[in-house]
C-alpha cells in the first residue's frame, strides 16, 4: 500500500486531443510549442535564452515519450533514444468544458457530464438579476469591469477607480467562472472573501463553477500585484471523488495550494496553502515526510497556468518548467518502497496560442514507484484512469467511471 502523490503541473498540456477542434483548439501544444520556441531561440528580445528547454528529470521519467505518444511527434530538443525510468503515457478529458474543476474532478475519478455555463463575451457580461441581487445583499452600491478580462489587465485598467471609489471590480473568462478583484488593504480581504461568498449563492442557478477571490495590493496601477490569498468558491462535484473515498476509509488527504477550493473543501483531512510554485514544493516535501501508509499527497502547481500560460509569457512558462524539473530529485529522494508518485495536468494553456484561455489537450502521465519496471500507459481515454490507478495502489474499490493502469506483480 504505502502512500500515494499525485502532482498536477497546472495547464501542462502537451497536445493531441481528439475533441480538440469543438474547443477551437486544434493544433494547440503547450508542452510541444514551448520546446520549440526555446530550441529556436538565439536568447533573443522576447526573453528566451538560447538553447533546448532543459527537462532532464521529467524526460528520464518519459516526459518527451509522452508527448510522441499524444500527438506523433517528439517534441524539439527532446529524444525516443533514452530510456524512461517511469511508467509514461497521455490521457484525454472527456469532461465537458476545459476548466480547472472538469479537470481535477476528473482525475480524481469523476468526469463532468453536464454542460457549464457560461457569461457571454459582451460588456457587461453578467446578467443585470444578477448583479441587482448581489450588490445589495453585499452593501456594495456597483462594480466595476463587468466584462472578460486577464485578471492582471483588469486590475492594470480600473485598480484606481476601484480604490478611489470601493467598488469591486467582476470579471470572468471562457472558463465557468466569476472573478472578483479587490484591494486588500482599501476593501479588505475578508470583506471580499465575504462578496464572494454571497456570489457564490446566486449563482448556483446559473450553473457556474467557480467564483475566484483576487485580492491584490499597492498604491497605484503601475505597482498593483496580486497577492496569494486568492481563494476559490467551487460547486461540490458531483459524485464521491477519490478524495472523498480515501478519506471515508480512515486515509489522510494532505492538500496542498488551491486542491481543497477545487474540491470545495471535500475530502480532504488537511489543507496547505503556500503562494508560487516554489513554496508549494517546499509544502508538498513536509506533506511527505508527514504522510503515512494509505495517504495522499495532492499538490497543484499553480504558477505554469496564472502566471504563464494565460498571460502568454513563453518564457517564464519555460523557466518555471526548468525550475520545477531541478526540485524534482528532492521529491524522488522521499519515495519510499511500495511509495507510488504521479505526475499530470488538468488541462492546457499554450502560451503561443490565440488568446488568453486554457485550450483542450491530453495531459502527460508520468508514474514513478521503486520496483516498478519502466513501461508505457498508452494513451487513456479518460483523465479518471489516473485516480483509479491510485485507489488501486492505495487499496481501497473502485470507482465507476475509470480504469487502473497499476502493473500487476
Amino acid at each position: 500500500m504505502a502512500r500515494a502523490f499525485l502532482f498536477v503541473l497546472d495547464s501542462f498540456g502537451i497536445g493531441g486531443a481528439p475533441d480538440a477542434d469543438a474547443y477551437g483548439d486544434l493544433g494547440a501544444n503547450t508542452f510541444g510549442h514551448i520546446a520549440a520556441a526555446c530550441y529556436a531561440s538565439k536568447g533573443d528580445k522576447a526573453g528566451l535564452r538560447a538553447g533546448p528547454l532543459l527537462l532532464p528529470n521529467l524526460a528520464r521519467l518519459g516526459l518527451g515519450h509522452a508527448a510522441l505518444l499524444a500527438t506523433g511527434q517528439m517534441p524539439t530538443g527532446f529524444s525516443s533514444d533514452s530510456q524512461p525510468t517511469g511508467i509514461w503515457g497521455a490521457a484525454s478529458e472527456t469532461s465537458h468544458g476545459k476548466d480547472t474543476p472538469s479537470g481535477h474532478w476528473e482525475i480524481a475519478g469523476v468526469p463532468v457530464q453536464f454542460d457549464w455555463g457560461y457569461f457571454p463575451d459582451t460588456i457587461p457580461t453578467f446578467p443585470a438579476n444578477l448583479i441587482n441581487a448581489i450588490c445589495p445583499e453585499a452593501g456594495i452600491d456597483g462594480i466595476l469591469g463587468d466584462r472578460h478580462a486577464s485578471g492582471t489587465d483588469i486590475i492594470e485598467q480600473f485598480g484606481e477607480a476601484h480604490v478611489a471609489t470601493g467598488l469591486p471590480i467582476f470579471y470572468t473568462s471562457s472558463d465557468s467562472v466569476m472573478q472578483i478583484a479587490a484591494h486588500e488593504e482599501a476593501f479588505g480581504l475578508e470583506r471580499l472573501y465575504a462578496l464572494c461568498a454571497i456570489a457564490r449563492k446566486h449563482l448556483d442557478g446559473y450553473n457556474i463553477g467557480r467564483v475566484i477571490a483576487r485580492p491584490f495590493i499597492g498604491t497605484d496601477k503601475s505597482k498593483f500585484e496580486r497577492t496569494g490569498n486568492r481563494k476559490d468558491y467551487s460547486v461540490l462535484p458531483p459524485e464521491p471523488t477519490l478524495l472523498d473515498r480515501l478519506k471515508a476509509d480512515g486515509r489522510n488527504v494532505i492538500a496542498i495550494g488551491k486542491i481543497g477550493d477545487i474540491y470545495a473543501h471535500q475530502g480532504t483531512t488537511d489543507e496547505r496553502k503556500a503562494n508560487g510554485n516554489m513554496a508549494l514544493f517546499d509544502k508538498t516535501l513536509v506533506a511527505m515526510d508527514d504522510a503515512k501508509d494509505g495517504d495522499l499527497v495532492f499538490t497543484n502547481f499553480v504558477d505554469f497556468d496564472m502566471l504563464f500560460g494565460h498571460r502568454r509569457d513563453v518564457p517564464g512558462y519555460s523557466h518555471a518548467l526548468e525550475s520545477f524539473d531541478a526540485r524534482l530529485p528532492d521529491a524522488l529522494a522521499k519515495m519510499r518502497d511500495g511509495d507510488l508518485m504521479i505526475l499530470t495536468a488538468d488541462h492546457g494553456c499554450d502560451p503561443t496560442w490565440r488568446g488568453t484561455e486554457h485550450t483542450r489537450e491530453r495531459v502527460p502521465i508520468l508514474m514513478y514507484s521503486p520496483g516498478i519496471a519502466p513501461d508505457t500507459c498508452g494513451i487513456r481515454d479518460t483523465f479518471a484512469d489516473i485516480g483509479e490507478t491510485i485507489a488501486d495502489h492505495l487499496g481501497i474499490a473502485a470507482g465507476p467511471h475509470g480504469r487502473s493502469f497499476l502493473p500487476k506483480s
